[in-house]
């Protein structure tokens, strides 16, 4: 039979507790984290969106400009 490795069951209860609580700490900075990537990724498609319009402007002003060149 094998030999037991005695651990106290204060030590291994005492190491539990501690474990859970590490454990609610890195959750609570995984929520945290995660609330900033999604503000991040709104702040990303707003700027995409806005670089889209000014191109579609831009776009435009160009193609009048053409078209008033062309007419003279």
């Amino acid at each position: 039979m094998a030999e037991q490795v005695g651990i106290p069951l204060d030590a291994m209860t005492t190491e539990r507790d501690r474990l859970k609580t590490e454990l609610r700490r890195v959750e609570s900075e995984q929520r945290k984290l995660e609330v900033e990537l999604k503000t991040l990724r709104q702040a990303e498609l707003r700027a995409k969106r806005e670089i889209e319009a000014l191109t579609t402007l831009i776009e435009l002003s160009e193609l009048r400009a053409e078209t008033s060149t062309d007419e003279t």
